[in-house]
């Protein structure tokens, strides 16, 4: 009477497992929870970034309706545009260089790497090809044992039948270990010309400071094309700054800046043959350039503030620009580390 009844063990079985789709109700009910507490706050942060834009949309508008300013707003986006330009011209100068760089390292790597699977396969072919003089020799050999045996009458082949078998399997014992050998020498071979050449190894400290070398004297460049120092800074200036901050003087004055935009502009697009200038630079740089450690690849911005003109002469003449330290052309963020 007190034996437990078949359908107890199957109500405990789906009380478990109500139990577990409860949990995992919960475990999902949080999840969800979560999720919407992130949606949200991204929505507080889109909505605040949209109110952002909007009050610079409404204070450009502002800027815009007034005359005066509207001068000088558009003198600002004709620098900030120049700035632009130098930044992804700066951009696409490091990106090549770095990909030669690494083309460069890789195809020698390669190059090494294939030599030695050269030679490495060389060695083995000499094997190969010695393992098959050696069989070739035994076969011989054994064929003219067998000759001697198969041409022998009478009392000699009685007399010599014994010693001429015990060669013949010496030969052919011999030539079985050779072409033992001789496979294992092929799959050696195999394993060898079955190599594939190693992965891009990375750039060492020094390719990288010699990439960092001419990145920095490809924005010397840059600034001395602009023939204009003043006007380098304020360009400089308006990428830095937002629309507003700064007053480009009266009408005579913004039109006169945009004369000298225009005239930079197009000299900054047209230069473009100077690879030599930038080795010579990049070079002087170089032989300045202080690290804070040997493992440190961007110099010291203190080290390389010197500005090198270079005439077609070769003569050279220096100013002081610390066109890293104050980050021109976002140098900074393109520099290898």
């Amino acid at each position: 009477m007190f034996r437990s009844s078949p359908e107890q063990p199957a109500e405990n079985e789906k009380l478990l497992q109500l139990y577990w789709n409860r949990n995992e109700l919960k475990k999902e009910f949080a999840r969800l929870q979560k999720e919407q507490l992130r949606l949200k706050d991204k929505i507080k942060q889109q909505h605040g970034s949209a109110a952002r834009l909007q009050q610079k949309l409404d204070y450009l508008e502002e800027l815009l309706l007034d005359p005066e300013s509207a001068r000088n707003v558009l003198v600002h986006y004709q620098l900030r545009g120049i700035a632009l330009r130098c930044t992804q011209k700066l951009e696409k100068f490091s990106e090549q260089l770095k990909q030669q760089r690494e083309q460069k390292l890789q195809s020698k790597a390669i190059a090494e790497w294939t030599s030695r699977q050269s030679e490495d396969a060389a060695v083995i072919e000499e094997r190969l090809y010695e393992n098959r003089r050696v069989i070739a020799g035994l076969e011989a050999q054994l064929d003219a044992a067998r000759q001697i045996l198969e041409s022998t009458t009478g009392i000699f082949r009685f007399l010599q039948r014994r010693r001429l078998r015990a060669t013949i399997e010496s030969f052919w014992a011999q030539i079985q270990d050779s072409e033992g050998a001789g496979q294992s020498l092929q799959a050696e071979l195999d394993a060898i010309l079955a190599q594939t050449p190693p992965d891009a190894a990375g750039l060492d400290i020094s390719a990288k400071r010699s990439i960092n070398f001419m990145i920095l004297a490809f924005v010397q460049q840059l600034v001395i094309q602009f023939g204009d120092d003043q006007l380098v800074g304020l360009v400089k200036e308006a990428g830095d700054k937002s629309v507003g901050a700064v007053n480009y003087g009266s009408k005579y004055e913004c039109d006169q800046l945009m004369r000298r935009i225009r005239t930079s502009s197009a000299t900054i697009e047209k230069a473009t043959e100077f690879a030599d200038l930038l080795q010579k630079r990049a070079r002087l740089i170089g032989e300045n350039a202080m690290f804070d450690s040997n493992e440190t690849a961007v110099p010291i911005p203190g080290s390389v503030s010197t500005l090198f003109r270079i005439d077609a002469n070769g003569a050279v003449k220096t100013a002081d620009a610390n066109l890293l330290g104050a980050n021109y052309w976002g140098v900074s963020e393109v520099l290898s580390r």
